[in-house]
């Protein structure tokens, strides 16, 4: 198809014909935060320590347990403790709850790591930094909270920049009247401060996987065409329940796999340009099928001889054959016009 050729050029891939199709119908884009509006390229700029906690220690643990996690935040963890000559300590029993954190034994302490909300699940204590936790909260802060024999040991304040060109494509695509909803699985009070900077009016916190799923079939049912920008594993199933799919190309595999759509830099103006595309090549479609339509209306009938009894008019079989000729030269001039197209 012309339009998924272009699109390739631009750093977009499109998996098939259909996703183009309904694109052009999207009337609502729901992203995830982290990596999708954000860098991806997060950097630890502190940790608040428990009372009666190393510092070099709790950073070990921690690390060695994002070593081998698939969370974006997790490399920021590792490179910390890169950067603190912190070597990392042999896990055992790793288990990843999605969307919530992580778990495992290091030298037979149980260690937690995740959101604030999962160790409260978990009957953690972590009232001592809840006045902390809330202006970090507001400062727009990732927070990675990590507990040590289910006593709250640290806090790890992550800073995950937001990307130069999100604002710019939020605000681009509400002029296209696409209505954007951010979701994500940090703090209300932390998505607010993000969206409030990008000018995104609906917003949801503290999102599970599943609660991602959820709001898109709600948005469904109301009636929207949704499309949904994502790049992690915890994506993966709301990108496949939303109409379009669209993954970061600096994503995990497992989303760029479940999306219709992949922007292989990871650029959310890239999802104006699928936008524009889909338009411009269903428009494109539309107009073929009229010049076909009309040709071969006008042109059947006559070869047929509907007007030789009132005209004595008859299509000499030449003219009839060079018109049909002429119907396909006009469909393929006119979708050539797609190379010329401004996205």
């Amino acid at each position: 198809m012309v339009g998924t050729g272009r699109a390739a050029l631009m750093g977009i891939l499109i998996k098939d014909a259909q996703t183009l199709e309904t694109m052009e119908k999207v009337t609502t884009l729901v992203v995830d935060k982290t990596g999708t509006l954000t860098e991806v390229k997060p950097k630890v700029t502190s940790i608040k320590l428990a009372e009666g906690f190393d510092e070099k220690e709790m950073i070990a643990y921690a690390a060695s347990l994002e070593s081998v996690s698939e969370h974006p935040l997790a490399e920021a963890i590792v490179e910390y403790a890169k950067s603190n000559d912190v070597r990392v300590s042999k896990i055992e029993d790793f288990e990843a709850i999605t969307g919530k954190g992580i778990s495992a034994k290091i030298e037979e302490k149980e260690i937690v790591i995740g959101s604030q909300r999962y160790l409260r699940e978990l009957n953690i204590n972590l009232d001592a930094i809840e006045q902390e936790v809330q202006s970090l909260n507001e400062d727009g802060k990732g927070l990675i909270f990590m507990a040590v024999d289910a006593k709250f040991s640290a806090l790890f304040v992550v800073q995950d920049p937001i990307k130069e060109t999100s604002k710019e494509a939020v605000q681009a695509l509400q002029d296209e009247n696409i209505h954007v909803v951010m979701l994500s699985g940090d703090s209300e009070v932390t998505a607010q401060s993000v969206a409030k900077v990008l000018g995104i009016t609906e917003v949801h916190g503290n999102v599970l996987p599943d609660g991602k799923i959820a709001i898109i079939k709600q948005l469904q049912s109301d009636g929207a065409i949704v499309a949904m920008a994502g790049d992690g594993i915890n994506d993966a199933l709301a990108l496949a329940q939303a109409n379009v799919g669209i993954a970061m190309g600096t994503g995990t595999d497992v989303a760029i796999e479940s999306a219709g759509v992949t922007l292989i830099k990871g650029d959310l103006l890239g999802i104006l340009k699928v936008l524009k595309l889909s338009r411009a090549t269903m428009k494109n479609i539309r107009q073929n099928l009229f010049f076909a339509f009309i040709y071969n209306s006008a042109g059947v009938p006559i070869a047929a001889g509907v007007l030789y009894p009132f005209f004595g008019i008859l299509l000499s079989p030449v003219i009839a054959a060079a018109a049909m000729s002429f119907s396909s030269v006009s469909v393929i001039v006119n979708a050539l016009r797609l190379k010329d197209i401004k996205i």
